[in-house]
Formats: structure tokens, sequence, C-alpha cells
């Protein structure tokens, strides 16, 4: 089953053919064996079907399987139907405190496109002023977060394509990928890497498309571990189909895609999973076992990490990547911890507590190695392994974790390191602040994060944010003057 298959319009798409068909619930249910209150759920997008359903459902209702899965809705009333779903789902939306809008056959279609025309205008406007590119970013960042928590973290698609690919070169699945493996595998896919000089500082890598070859930087400038992300991660694009971005949620949601296939394939799923589960039940799981064994960075290894935990461990878990600040610059959860987050959903760019584990870490009087801790707020008791990444222009700290009860599988679990982060505890003291706020004014420090490279406010989106176009052009032209 696709991992894009939309389940409201499959509901829609078997709902309308039935009524084609004239057949109630009742008749489909006996024709295709399945219960009437299944059949409900199917049909209102609730459940998702095996393929198995999909191909008895489609010998009942007289249509082919492409018929039934197909992603456009039936017709009009489907398609607005489908749009006020979509809309009440939305974070921005729930914020109005309005009860749930059921799509029953007494709404009128005019009371319906009215609501989903004026629910549509609002992301592009605030007070009668266009939304800053930033705040159209931070928007879509929300909502990708959100399915990201929904599927665990996991694409099961993905790593059925970085699979088939690993096995188009002969990947002895085992140990970290090769030179020559990266070599083989942009063969694969049509292209061939070379190392230049003056690439542009704005991009990792530069493909031409006409001439099938990637550019990246020399080995002075790029080491092969480095070098390895960034070709796996163009060739993501490739092996994904991907077009050019029509905006944040198509930009976001391809570099999401294209990194998952870069750790999928540097990281393959079999040799992963198999060392993860032995370690699980050596209670003895560590992100630095996965870093080593494929020769990836911690982030990497992390991130990799939470693909696999859940969908095949059963395990939840959260990922931080912060500064010494503690302002969050990436973050994944599905265990329910209670990241801070601003009116809107965004986590980046907010301030955790200098209480947890990944600003505690800097505190450590070897902060080069591991940091472990518990930490117990007011949703619950966490436990967090740390790494410090020490970047010399960009120090940040990487922190994996999940609840203090499933902590004994792993390697650290036992510390007995425990902070309390309850806001009782973490509260600021109101007499200090009395004391210095008409006083102090700062000057801010910049900061560097996900957001800071996208365009300014006044631009429009390019399918390339931040960056310069125009240098890339002038680089391309150098390496083939001819062209």
């Amino acid at each position: 089953m696709s991992d894009d298959l939309d389940l409201s319009v499959l509901g829609h798409r078997i709902r309308h053919f039935r009524k084609l068909k004239k057949l109630t619930l009742n008749e489909l249910s006996e024709s295709a064996s399945k219960p009437v209150p299944y059949l409900s759920q199917l049909e209102n997008g609730k459940i998702e079907p095996k393929i198995g359903l999909l191909r008895a459902l489609s010998e009942a209702l007289d249509v082919s399987v492409a018929e039934l899965v197909d992603p456009e809705p039936p017709n009009e009333r489907a398609e607005l139907e489908v749009k006020l779903e979509r809309a009440q789902s939305d974070p921005r939306y729930k914020e109005f405190g309005l009860p749930y809008l059921k799509p029953s056959a007494k709404l009128p279609n005019e009371v319906l496109e009215h609501i989903v025309t004026l629910w549509e205008a609002l992301p592009t406007t605030s007070g009668g002023r266009s939304l800053r590119t930033e705040d159209k970013a931070r928007l879509a960042n929300v909502e990708l977060r959100r399915e990201m928590r929904e599927r665990n973290n996991y694409f099961k698609q993905i790593e059925d394509i970085a699979s088939e690919a690993l096995d188009s070169i002969s990947y002895p699945n085992t140990g970290p990928l090769s030179e020559r493996h990266i070599t083989d595998l942009a063969k694969h896919f049509g292209f061939r890497v070379e190392r230049a000089r003056g690439m542009p500082s704005s991009a990792r890598s530069v493909t031409d498309q006409k001439s099938r070859i990637i550019y990246i930087p020399l080995r002075e400038e790029v080491d092969l571990r480095s070098a390895r992300s960034v070709v796996l991660q163009t060739l993501g694009h490739y092996a994904l189909d991907h077009s050019a971005t029509r905006d944040f949620g198509d930009y976001l949601r391809q570099r999401v895609e294209s990194n998952y296939f870069a750790a999928a394939t540097l990281i393959p799923e079999g040799p992963a999973v198999e060392l993860l589960r032995r370690s699980y039940e050596e209670r003895q799981l560590s992100i630095e076992d996965l870093k080593e064994t494929f020769y990836v960075s911690y982030e990497m290894a992390a991130h990799r990490f939470t693909n696999l935990a859940t969908e095949h461990l059963d395990m939840p878990v959260h990922f931080l990547r912060c500064n010494p600040e503690g302002v969050v610059s990436k973050a994944y959860e599905n265990d329910g911890i209670d990241y801070p987050q601003d009116e809107e959903g965004t986590v980046e760019g907010m301030r955790v507590s200098r209480h947890w584990g990944v600003r505690q870490a800097w505190q450590a009087s070897k902060n080069f190695m591991m940091h472990y801790q518990h930490t117990v707020t007011d949703g619950g008791d966490w436990w967090c392994a740390t790494y410090i990444e020490d970047a010399s222009t960009n120090p940040y700290a990487v922190s994996v974790g999940t609840t203090s009860a499933l902590a004994t599988h792993f390697r650290g679990g036992d510390t007995i390191r425990k902070l309390d982060a309850r806001s009782s505890q973490v509260a600021p003291d109101p007499d200090l602040i009395a004391k210095w706020e008409s006083t102090a004014w700062p000057s801010a420090a910049q900061r560097s994060h996900v957001l800071t490279a996208l365009p300014p406010s006044s631009r429009e989106f390019t399918p390339f944010p931040g960056v310069d176009l125009v240098d890339v052009y002038r680089f391309l032209d150098r390496q083939r003057p001819n062209s």
C-alpha cells in the first residue's frame, strides 16, 4: 500500500462507486466478507484496508483497484468534504475552538464551499497582509512534523526504494558503504560524481541534469563520510521522482524524504534492525553503535534510530538538536514529551529548560563523552542520551531519549543522574525579574537554525530556498563552457 494513499479520498471513492452500483452497505458487506461497521469506518476514512480487501471491493463494485485508489475525489461534493476534513485537523483551525462540523447530507454544497474558501485564504493573509516567508515555512513545518509523528517517522516506501538500490550494486548487507558503492549507486541512477573546485558556497552539491553529473566539493573541503551523505541526498531526489518544488510544504517534504533516503542507504534497514534487536535484548541500545558500525555522523545515526525504533522495537522516542543555549533547530517526538512551542505549534527556535539533558551536557566536566540523564517534567519522567558535536563555528548537541520506564534497554539507562524540570522548579524568580527587568538591555547574539536559509520576507518562494542560483549557473558554465 502506498504511503501517499489518502484514506479520506479512498473512502469517498468507495462510497461513490457503491452508490453508482446501487448497493447498500449490507449488500457490499456480504460481497466483500467484511462487517458493516468496518466498511462504514472505511468509507469515513478512518481505517486503511489491506490490498486483499481492495481487490474484493473492486470486484464487488465492478471497478479496478487503480480506480479505487485514484488520488482524486470522485466529485465536487467529495472534494469539498475532503478539504473540510483536512482543515479541521489542522492545528491552526483547532485554535479557533470551534466544534467539529460534520459534512452531513443536509449541509449544502454552497456552505461547504464558503467555509473551505475562507479557510484556504487564511494561510496567505494575516491582518490584511501577506504572511512572511518564515511564517509560511513554520506552518508547513508544523504540519510535516505532525505527519511524521503519526507514521512514527517510518517511510516504508522509501525503505523499499533504498533496499532495491543497494541490491542493484550487490551491497553485502553489512558494514559501511564505500566510495565505490556510492559511485555504483550514482551509476545505477544514471549519474557520475565529480569533485570540483570553486563550488557555490550556498549549495551542498550541484547537478548538471543534461550531462548527468553531480558536482561535490574537493576532498580537502569535504571528507568521505560527509561526501557520501551529500551524494545520496542528491540521488534521493531522483530515486523518489521529485520535481521542482512549488511551495514550502513541498520543499520541506522533499528535504525530509531525500535525507531519509540517504540515511536508509547508509544505514540499511536489515542489518540495522538486526543490530538494534540484539542490543535491545542485551539492554545495550546506543546510537554510538549505529554511528561506528555504519561510519556515519552521530546526528544521522540518531535520526535513523527514530526511523526504526517504534516500527521494529515498539519503542516511542524523542529527538532534539539544540545549541549550547538550548535553542531548538530540529525536533521529533512520538513518546508524548512536551516540547516548548509557540502559538502555532512551532518547536524550532524555542528554548528548552536548562534542566533538560540536552543543555546539562554542556556543563559536564568531560563533555566529549556521552551525557545520560533522567528528567522529571510536568508531563512525566524521561531519559535521554546527549552527544555534543563540537563544530568550531556552530556547536550543537544531539539528544535521543524515551520514557524512563523504557530506559533500561539503553546503555546509560541506569544512570543515577536525575533533575527536576517541572514548571514549579524551573519558574523564574519574580524578585529577580523585578530587580532587573527595567535595567537590563542585552544585545542578542546572531543565531543560525533551519529557517535562516529561507529567503527574506519580501521575496516569493523559489524552488531552491537559500541557494544563490546565479552563482550556481556561473559554476556550471565554468565546468562546461560549451554546453
